[in-house]
């Protein structure tokens, strides 16, 4: 695939399944190299790459949730002729959400399924952990979760590098309204740690009234980032969740 927005970390069997993941709030695709490790010979995994981060620094990052899921909705439209599942960990799992609700809105074809991690279900307000107005507050809720080295928080150079994307990112959740419409007809599994600081079980809980296609709850030691601890874990419950609609991990439909 020749696309700047995605990028594979390893090789897949051919035909395999295909799962985007898409990255928390300043994060890049190289958040989910223990998940693409963890799945090689498995799944082909396409993490996607926000702008604004990485090798994409220099261009503009979207401080829009609906703007940014209406771009990779036509990025990911190309994926939907096989077999494809997505995954979105915290701001990823509303921007997958967000992404998945115009696929289906043009009449593409369903995902196997939707993978939603450290995050609550969409609400017609923001969370109150969203709504970060300076550079201070944005920092101090980055440090409480811990998905950032503090060695880059703490450096001024590397610190402003990181901010665009911070400022941007946390801006789009902060902005973000869910607007109503009919649940998923899709299978959603919701996934978070049992010691997460902003999203506790029942609000994960919430994303059950999304979708009609059936509903699973995990829960992992840790906090926000338990993903990073167990990758292995869901990892195998990424496929599991796969086998149960009836499609094999490396079998494309």
């Amino acid at each position: 695939m020749n696309s700047i927005w995605f990028r594979r970390f390893g090789t897949a069997p051919d035909g395999a399944v295909k799962l985007v993941c898409f990255p928390h709030a300043g994060g890049a695709a190289s958040s989910y190299l223990p998940l693409v490790k963890a799945l090689a010979g498995r799944l082909d995994v396409l993490a996607v790459q926000y702008p604004g981060r990485q090798d994409r620094r220099r261009e503009r990052p979207f401080d829009s949730v609906d703007a940014l899921a209406g771009a990779l909705a036509e990025e990911v439209r190309p994926l939907t002729g096989g077999a494809y599942a997505l995954f979105g960990h915290s701001m990823g799992a509303v921007v997958a959400y967000e992404t998945l609700r115009r696929l289906l809105r043009d009449g593409l074809p369903a995902p196997r399924r939707l993978y939603v991690s450290g995050r609550g279900a969409p609400a017609p307000r923001p969370h109150v952990n969203d709504v970060l107005t300076t550079d201070a507050e944005v920092l101090a809720a980055v440090r409480a979760l811990g998905g950032t080295v503090p060695d880059v928080l703490d450096d001024p150079e590397l610190r402003e590098m990181v901010m665009p994307a911070l400022r941007a990112d946390y801006g789009a959740l902060g902005a973000y309204r869910w607007s109503g419409g009919a649940p998923l007809p899709v299978p959603v599994t919701a996934l978070v740690g049992d010691r997460d600081p902003v999203v506790d079980t029942a609000a994960s809980a919430g994303w059950r009234a999304h979708t009609t296609g059936g509903f699973d709850l995990r829960v992992f030691p840790g906090g926000h980032f338990y993903l990073d601890a167990h990758a292995a874990g869901v990892a195998d419950l990424v496929v599991e969740g796969l086998a149960a609609t009836g499609l094999p991990a490396g079998a494309d439909a």
